[in-house]
């Protein structure tokens, strides 16, 4: 089975981007209302709460693969996507663990270098990941892109008007500067690059494995019609 036919990506997306913008709006008035902090962390980087949208490409990947395969657009391989999938993680860890070596990554706290060298990782087994399923990758790159953009125009939004939420402090570490370089640099950047290759990478390994079992599966005998 291959994947060369076009992918319907906008009506694959619509209703998972609708549900993550939904979730990024419930987030935000949580913080803004003072919710449970479990649920509704506006400290540097949501604090891990347990509601955000960083859960839901996992989830989306498994949707995204099981519709592309009964769509006829499955990998080439299903053993062959998880490969590279599982490939693009540890592609990822390498760089990761080197940067740590490196003293590149300081846990809690910010810099550029460390941001960059991130992004990187990420990206490099995003795209190891994309080269297994690319079907599969490029319905995940629309949908990071749908799920990130809203995210980043909120953070300027509520960077200029100080909301207090995990959308507008800054990481421990950070340099004094105006609004918008500071959008730029944990706004933009973080949006638009690292957390679309997370996106990517994350739902290409679910993706993958659910892509693997959903073609090993038969397909349904066809109706017997009696006169």
């Amino acid at each position: 089975m291959t994947d060369t036919r076009a992918v319907p990506i906008r009506s694959l997306i619509l209703w998972p981007a609708i549900v993550t913008l939904a979730v990024t709006l419930l987030r935000l008035t949580g913080e803004l209302l003072h919710w449970a902090p479990s649920l509704f962390n506006p400290a540097p980087g949501g604090g891990g709460s347990l509601l955000g949208i960083s859960w839901l490409p996992p989830v989306f990947g498994v949707v995204f693969a099981i519709q592309l395969v009964r769509m006829g657009l499955g990998p080439v391989s299903g053993g062959h996507a998880v490969v590279r999938a599982l490939l693009g993680l540890v592609a990822t860890a390498a760089v990761v663990m080197g940067g740590k070596a490196a003293g590149i990554l300081k846990p809690g706290q910010f810099s550029l270098a460390a941001l960059f060298l991130f992004t990187a990782a990420l990206a490099i087994g995003a795209a190891v990941a994309f080269s297994g399923w690319p079907a599969l990758g490029r319905t995940l790159l629309a949908y990071a892109f749908a799920a990130r953009i809203p995210v980043a125009l909120l953070m300027l939004v509520a960077m200029m008007g100080n909301w207090g939420t995990h959308y507008d402090v800054v990481p421990p570490g950070f340099p004094e500067m105006g609004v918008f370089a500071k959008w730029f640099m944990i706004g933009a950047i973080p949006q638009l690059t690292t957390w679309i290759a997370f996106t990517v990478l994350t739902g290409a390994l679910t993706g993958s494995i659910a892509g693997a079992i959903a073609l090993r599966r038969p397909a349904p005998a066809p109706a017997i019609v009696t006169a």
